[in-house]
């Protein structure tokens, strides 16, 4: 009962200041509703962009103007050279992970048993090249 009487006997400024705080807790929960959405919409408009520009960096990457083909050439062995100074004026970095791949494929390619190469012989090398359309 004596609950009872106190809810009765309020006075307005406590109805009017229960009010108050009721009406700001709503608010600051539709602010903070609001706050949430802007940050998961940011969130997807920062992942769109940058998959967006990686698509465009991938695309000019692969651009067909600038397509390599692999080709191979004859030369003409001279004293001074050695298949390590041929690979450092034939290998291209981007198809061969290093100068040993290169000179490996060389001598696969002319039947070489060692390394050893001698003036006036032939042999043919690989080289890559744009693709002339």
């Amino acid at each position: 009962m004596n609950r009872a009487m106190t809810q009765n006997c309020r006075r307005p400024q406590d109805i009017r200041s229960e009010r108050r705080i009721r009406n700001n807790r709503i608010r600051r929960r539709r602010e903070m509703r609001k706050n949430f959405l802007l940050l998961v919409m940011t969130f997807c408009l920062i992942i769109t962009v940058s998959i967006t520009v990686s698509s465009f960096r991938s695309n000019a990457k692969n651009d067909p103007a600038q397509e390599t083909a692999k080709y191979y050439k004859s030369i003409v062995v001279s004293d001074s050279d050695t298949l390590w100074s041929i690979a450092e004026d034939y290998m291209d970095e981007a198809h061969y992970d290093s100068i040993y791949e290169y000179i490996r494929e060389v001598m696969q390619i002319n039947s070489l048993t060692s390394d050893a190469i001698y003036s006036d012989a032939h042999l043919i090398v690989p080289y890559y090249d744009v693709i002339n359309k």
